[in-house]
């Protein structure tokens, strides 16, 4: 009988995937059924881009800070990573230059195999690492980066510090997620909002929040979300490109309903402007000023345009 849940394309398909130290076709990378980490959740990974620059070579973005926050997930965690960071760098940029990519998403993730039998405890076990790629246009869509997007408050709220520490990028508190963006998505919005169990805002589904108000730009502090890639990078520019104050202090629900502009940050959103929060107009009702601002100046340094910010470039030759 047919798998009626099968999808009739894999955008993966034929491209090449680094798995425990070798290349192999996407459809040999294979994962035991009874790999601790698919039923359990043990696992760190990261989401990471390639840009086609302006001199039309491919440059990941950020690759070192990408690859120490993985390694430093994999330490909160206590999963030991049987490779060097070097050689994980060398095999995402090979990935890209064997799947002959001009611009990507890359997935390195570190799972647990399934030595160690299953059960909640394992004494010994095997790690695995594997790196991925593939072409990823705008996560949330063209017409969000332009235009902005709604957004909802879920009614799931992020874990608290001490039930999930939230500065690893852990692939099994992404259910959280998952549960709080098809609760907004079914009724029709296109991202979810998180609060934390203190009733603050927290970050979204799978990206960073800023509001701008008031000539001033804040951020929740990382005590309470990921520390994402995108997020360091944006304050980075608004504190050398702009003479906008930035802080990362707490955000009420309701300072995000009279905010002059909310925009989201992540490595797959990119710097997404919110136009509608709960039914409520965000400023203007559309993109805003100042997040259209960040948005160019962020697409110009990942795509080779401002040599101030080249060292956040991994050119891939």
């Amino acid at each position: 009988m047919k798998n009626k849940n099968k999808r009739d394309a894999c955008p993966f398909e034929g491209s090449k995937v680094w798995m425990d130290g070798e290349f192999v076709d996407y459809e040999d990378a294979k994962v035991p059924v009874n790999s601790h980490s698919l039923h359990y959740g043990l696992g760190a990974f990261e989401g990471i881009r390639c840009y086609e620059t302006k001199s039309g070579i491919p440059a990941v973005f950020r690759l070192d800070e990408h690859i120490d926050r993985l390694f430093n997930s994999c330490r909160i965690l206590q999963i030991s990573v049987p490779y060097e960071k070097k050689e994980i760098k060398d095999a995402i940029t090979e990935v890209v230059k064997l799947n002959k990519f001009n611009e990507c998403y890359i997935r390195p993730i570190v799972f647990v195999g399934d030595n160690g039998g299953l059960g909640i405890y394992i004494k010994d076990y095997d790690t695995r690492v594997a790196v991925s790629a593939w072409y990823w246009g705008a996560y949330l869509g063209d017409e969000a980066l332009r235009s902005g997007i709604r957004a909802k408050v879920s009614s799931y709220a992020r874990f608290h510090a001490n039930t999930f520490m939230g500065m690893s990028k852990s692939t099994g508190q992404y259910i959280n997620s998952i549960l709080a963006k098809k609760e907004v998505v079914d009724v029709g919005y296109d991202e979810a909002i998180m609060l934390d169990t203190s009733g603050f805002v927290c970050e979204a589904s799978g990206e960073n929040i800023f509001i701008y108000s008031g000539g001033c730009i804040k951020t929740p502090p990382l005590s309470s979300v990921l520390p994402g890639i995108t997020r360091d990078s944006i304050i980075e520019v608004i504190e050398r490109e702009t003479d906008i104050e930035v802080k990362e202090e707490g955000i009420t629900r309701d300072e995000l309903y009279i905010a002059d502009e909310v925009f989201l940050t992540g490595t797959a959103a990119e710097v997404t402007p919110v136009r509608e929060i709960d039914e409520r107009k965000i400023g203007i009702g559309r993109a805003g000023e100042i997040s259209l601002k960040l948005q160019d100046i962020f697409f110009n340094i990942v795509k080779g345009g401002n040599k101030k910010y080249e060292k956040w470039l991994t050119y891939v030759k």
